[in-house]
């Protein structure tokens, strides 16, 4: 744990908010080639739902399209809240580790949001054309081993 906070890393931590807070709102909002081209081309998913991990954005946009479409149907909604981000360094190759808190929040037409999920998520982020992107996600749920 840092005791002091340079400017470079205030304004790497707020570049890393900043990145997290869109790339939610495009799954968030369903548009799945957008939120795809957040990670790198071959970018890898792993989250605890599923028995392998997502790799590369074109198997990427393919899951959130189909998860966006199955929850319309549903008429529900869900927000992904990433909180608690801690941003290590950058490492020798310029990649940066994110640990991260992420809630996700469900909610149908006339009914209370209530708390679906708590993960974890580590991200490894690398910069490409000037852009953060992430290269892998990994994603642990509290509720399960």
């Amino acid at each position: 744990m840092r005791d002091t906070i340079s400017p470079a890393y205030a304004s790497l931590c707020a570049e890393i908010q900043r990145f997290h807070a869109r790339q939610m709102q495009l799954l968030d909002s369903g548009d799945a080639e957008a939120w795809a081209a957040t990670f790198t081309e071959d970018g890898l998913f792993a989250p605890p739902s599923l028995p392998e991990p997502v790799r590369g954005r074109a198997a990427l946009a393919a899951g959130v399209r189909a998860a966006h479409a199955e929850l319309a149907a549903e008429g529900e909604v869900r927000r992904h809240l990433l909180t608690t981000a801690a941003v290590a360094d950058p490492g020798p190759d310029g990649s940066v580790r994110v640990r991260s808190y992420v809630q996700v929040v469900a909610t149908r037409r006339d009914e209370a949001p209530r708390l679906l999920l708590m993960c974890v998520c580590d991200d490894v982020l690398v910069v490409e054309d000037g852009e953060w992107r992430v290269r892998e996600r990994y994603v642990s749920r509290d509720d399960r081993a």
